[in-house]
């Protein structure tokens, strides 16, 4: 069985990616629109939900730094800290500090401990509290009952003095849910952990109209109480004693008039005993039930130590009273393997939807059959459930892109720039498993564009550019794949000395005549570099190969442009998901394959008129107003010699995002169908030319081809150069 505390546990972890979420939307919120009160507060809150979690299961390094971070963010609430651009940046740093102790804490792993004391630092003079604690404080524990007959005494700290720290009155409404009484919290123990903050005068609100025994519904909560409390306290620790009652209560905490008197509250009695420090004032009515005395003990009462189960409900979201906007549908959290399990069942049941679809075509049936009739349908619920689940899977990039944001922080600080990040399309979704196969290559991607890209200030500012440079990272969905773009508002791509470094390190013969698209992709020559020297960020030769490699490995493409003094950008395109996809079924010389839907534009006849000759073996043909040149996929894979003629062939128009085209030449256009993706590279490598495979209605095996890769391929070479190019 598995154990329900690490149950708890992972749900707090996951909780807490939400909460961290939360928190980087509500920064890059005040860095945008200032001091806006409601954002300061979820900000605040998200800090402060991580905290209160990470306490219950004694995360101590977690809380430590959790506190000095909300503590900063409590004096930006109490509007004693204006968020400076100065301030804000340390903010962004201390929650990827925050993210990077939730992930040790869960993955059980180290962290910098140096640079986690750094910040803390920084956050405690910013904060102001190397003040707080330099001032001299008359304290001494003392031994506190909170009547619960438990036998022994409990020691804890006194009040502060007045004179060293003053008391403030605070109005404070609490309203059980009947939810706090079924998750097993008791309301006395809550107002008795308030009342030992200071002094207390507790009311308890009864309804005017009590039901009667009969009808009294055993799960209402009919209560309410009214305290007023002088503490030395803040707000925040206030709040802390409901923390585990967030989300099952009504709950609000307003500062009294400071002019008000406190001389008529209670003293708290710290014997055993005594008097309890709560004062007991319920509105009494003849009519109504009397409440016990809060200071008598209740034996019968549940433990009163919290337990992470009622601590975060459904949601662990800020005060509903800071969020804004419509309620989202309610979700369930289901482990990525189910789903996968899940993905991997579609993919069968696709199979055997093709296998069915052919053993009717080969027995011959009438079309117009009710079997006919009947396997249409099943094809269309087969395809209804794939993309059923498929949208299951598929998550905003959101996540990815916010990652994104620590590496230009980062990048920009080591290279001495000042770089902002500006996202669009975060709800672009896409399959998660692509998501985390990703991060890889884009944080090469914002490297280069930080260290490479942009210019230095100085450079900048001769350029008549604003300083501080912009780094744009955008995803859209567009024909049936998801495009991502990184752009960076920098000088260019310098040609010239790409070239001239390319062939200086014996990558390219010396004295080629190249275009600008030529030499741009020279970047993603195995080590190619345009750093003058080694540096944390660049310099070893290791970067943009590594990202065509594995943009290539999840069926994807990536293409660069270039404007002198204006910029340089890297469009990545990808399909939605990595489990089925739209093909077309074509034979040559003899094996049948499968072309990704997405990259065929048309198909063609073709015609002698419309063919030409273009230099040495290779041919031409005329689409509308252009030539695009022929590619004969038999030949260039291997499986038979060049044609003649293609004359009467047929071919696949394929277009690439640069904007390159090319037609591929085959025998046969058998079907248009899906089919289900089986990846090829743990067993086999990566196949130039080829993405992936799949097995076929009649069990064959086929493989599904990745058109970019081949027709940048030069035209008329077999597989034996094509593995040659590709080993470089």
């Amino acid at each position: 069985m598995s154990d329900p505390m690490q149950e708890i546990r992972a749900s707090f972890f996951v909780e807490c990616d939400e909460l961290l979420e939360a928190l980087q939307d509500g920064l890059a919120a005040l860095e945008g629109e200032g001091d806006d009160p409601e954002t300061i507060n979820i900000v605040f809150r998200a800090v402060h939900s991580i905290k209160g979690g990470a306490g219950a299961f004694g995360l101590d390094d977690l809380v430590s730094f959790a506190h000095a971070f909300e503590t900063v963010l409590d004096e930006m609430r109490a509007e004693r800290l204006d968020p400076t651009p100065e301030l804000l940046r340390l903010l962004f740093r201390s929650a990827d500090t925050l993210s990077d102790l939730v992930r040790a804490a869960r993955d059980q792993a180290p962290v910098d401990a140096a640079r986690v004391e750094t910040l803390l630092a920084e956050l405690e003079a910013a904060g102001g509290v190397e003040e707080a604690e330099d001032e001299p404080a008359d304290f001494q524990p003392m031994a506190v009952s909170l009547d619960l007959d438990l036998g022994d005494e409990v020691a804890v700290p006194a009040e502060p003095d007045p004179l060293s720290a003053p008391e403030t009155l605070w109005s404070i409404r609490f309203a059980p849910h009947p939810k706090l009484y079924a998750a097993g919290h008791e309301p006395l123990f809550l107002l008795r952990a308030l009342a030992a903050l200071g002094r207390a005068d507790v009311t308890c609100r009864i309804p005017d109209a009590v039901p009667s025994f009969e009808t009294c519904d055993p799960g209402a909560s009919l209560l309410a109480w009214d305290i007023r409390l002088a503490t030395p306290h803040g707000e925040a620790e206030i709040r802390d004693v409901f923390e585990f009652a967030e989300g099952l209560c009504e709950l609000s905490v307003v500062q009294s008039d400071p002019e008000a008197s406190v001389a008529d509250l209670p003293e708290p009695v710290p014997s055993k005993g005594g008097p309890s420090p709560i004062h007991r004032d319920v509105e009494t009515d003849p009519s109504r039930p009397v409440a016990q005395d809060l200071s008598e003990p209740m034996e019968d009462l549940p433990d009163p130590s919290p337990t992470v189960t009622s601590a975060k409900p459904e949601t662990a979201t800020p005060d509903p009273a800071a969020q804004r906007g419509p309620k989202s549908g309610a979700t369930v959290r289901v482990d990525l393997d189910r789903i996968e399990r899940l993905v991997n069942l579609v993919g069968e049941l696709v199979i055997n939807q093709a296998m069915l679809s052919q053993s009717f075509t080969e027995a011959g049936l009438a079309g117009d059959s009710t079997v006919a009739s009947g396997l249409d349908e099943f094809l269309q619920l087969t395809r209804d459930i794939q993309d059923s689940v498929m949208m299951i899977r598929a998550q905003p990039v959101k996540s990815l892109f916010q990652r994104m944001g620590r590496i230009v922080r980062e990048s920009s600080d080591a290279v001495g720039k000042s770089v902002r990040l500006v996202s669009e399309g975060e709800a672009t979704e896409i399959d998660k498993t692509m998501i985390e196969r990703l991060s890889d290559p884009l944080m090469h991607m914002i490297r280069n564009a930080v260290d490479h890209g942009l210019e230095t200030p100085d450079l900048r500012r001769a350029a008549h550019k604003p300083e501080q440079g912009t780094v744009t990272l955008t995803a859209a969905h567009r024909s049936g794949r998801v495009v991502i773009e990184v752009r960076d508002d920098g000088a260019g791509i310098n040609r010239q000395k790409v070239q001239s470094i390319a062939e200086d390190r014996g990558l390219i013969p010396r004295g080629l005549t190249l275009g600008d698209a030529e030499i741009d992709n020279l970047l993603f020559l195995p080590g190619f570099s345009t750093a003058g020297q080694v540096s944390s960020l660049s310099g070893r030769g290791v970067g943009m190969d590594v990202v065509k490699s594995a943009i290539s490995a999840l069926g994807g493409r990536i293409a660069i442009t270039s404007s002198p003094g204006r910029g340089t950008s890297f469009s990545i395109s990808l399909p939605l998901t990595l489990a089925v996809l739209d093909g077309m079924v074509v034979e040559t010389a003899g094996e049948t394959l499968v072309v990704p839907l997405g990259s065929i534009v048309e198909t063609l006849t073709l015609r002698d008129e419309d063919l030409a000759p273009i230099g040495g073996n290779a041919t031409a043909v005329r689409i509308r107003d252009s030539f695009v040149t022929l590619v004969d996929l038999a030949a260039l894979l291997g499986y038979a010699e060049t044609r003649r003629s293609c004359a009467d062939g047929i071919a696949l128009l394929i277009s690439q995002d640069d904007g390159a085209k090319a037609a591929l030449v085959v025998d046969r256009i058998v079907d248009q169908r899906q089919v289900v993706i089986k990846g090829l590279e743990e067993s086999y490598g990566r196949v130039p030319g080829v993405a992936a495979a799949t097995i076929l209605g009649d069990g064959r095996i086929a493989l599904i081809l990745d058109p970019s890769d081949l027709i940048a391929r030069p035209p008329g070479h077999g597989a034996a150069s094509l593995l040659l190019t590709e080993a470089g």
